[in-house]
């Protein structure tokens, strides 16, 4: 790949990532959405982020061998469901453990209303 199609390809998906990331900044700053189209417009930017950096800096299907990058994508992947779905067991885990009543304690207590 020639030098300067490779740079104007790091710039484009750059400037594109940018974009991306502060489309959704602004929508969860200016609350522009109801809840759940909200979520769901962030998980659609941030699909379509992965796949322009995908295709823009790790230049996915334009290797001699793709299948390498496929068995690390996959890997990828697979690692990063184990992390999420770990880390939403652990918190409702411990959403369920914790008992209302000392935490509405600990809150009046941390606030300053009661001693």
């Amino acid at each position: 790949m020639h030098k300067n199609a490779t740079t104007k390809s790091y710039i484009v998906g750059f400037l594109l990532s940018i974009v991306l990331t502060l489309a959704a900044y602004f929508l969860v700053a200016n609350h522009l959405l109801a809840d759940k189209i909200l979520l769901t417009s962030i998980l659609g930017l941030a699909v379509v982020q992965l796949m322009i950096q995908l295709l823009f800096f790790l230049h996915l299907g334009k290797e001699k061998k793709p299948r390498w990058n496929l068995m690390i994508l996959i890997s990828f992947v697979g690692i990063i469901l184990i992390i999420v779905v770990g880390s939403i067991i652990i918190t409702s885990h411990l959403n369920y453990n914790m008992m209302p009543k000392d935490m509405g304690q600990y809150m009046l207590q941390e606030e300053g209303m009661q001693k």
